[in-house]
């Protein structure tokens, strides 16, 4: 006689949607609460945007200032390209890359947050 086959199990992973807490109800739904939740994320994110922007518009926005300041500077030339070419045209895009680098984390943290709040509070209703 031949051995029973084993049964077979099925293995399955988590969830694929999580369950909607209460909170991300109020939001699809559009009560007071959900608009206070979505505000505080929407003020968070502006807050986020305006300390870069400011960070970018010192930095780089002096720089043409700089160079009508101190027009020694503008008369300096390094590999044959003057200094406020070289600054404006090439290692400007290093300090970009940084700030955009700093904002994508700083918007993903905030995210992360105001994602936390819901299941916090998810939790705690049900």
């Amino acid at each position: 006689m031949s051995e029973p086959r084993p049964q077979r199990v099925r293995v399955t992973g988590p969830p694929r949607r999580p369950v909607p807490s209460r909170r991300t109800d109020d939001i699809a739904e559009e009560t007071r609460l959900g608009a206070v939740y979505l505000s505080s994320l929407m003020s968070a994110q502006l807050a986020l945007a305006l300390r870069v922007g400011a960070v970018l518009a010192v930095l780089v926005g002096s720089l043409p200032l700089v160079f009508h300041l101190l027009p020694g500077l503008a008369r300096v030339s390094v590999l044959g390209l003057p200094l406020s070419w070289l600054v404006l045209g090439v290692l400007v895009y290093p300090v970009l890359v940084v700030l955009g680098w700093v904002y994508v984390r700083g918007a993903e943290r905030n995210e992360s947050a105001f994602a936390e709040l819901l299941d916090e509070s998810g939790q705690q209703d049900g």
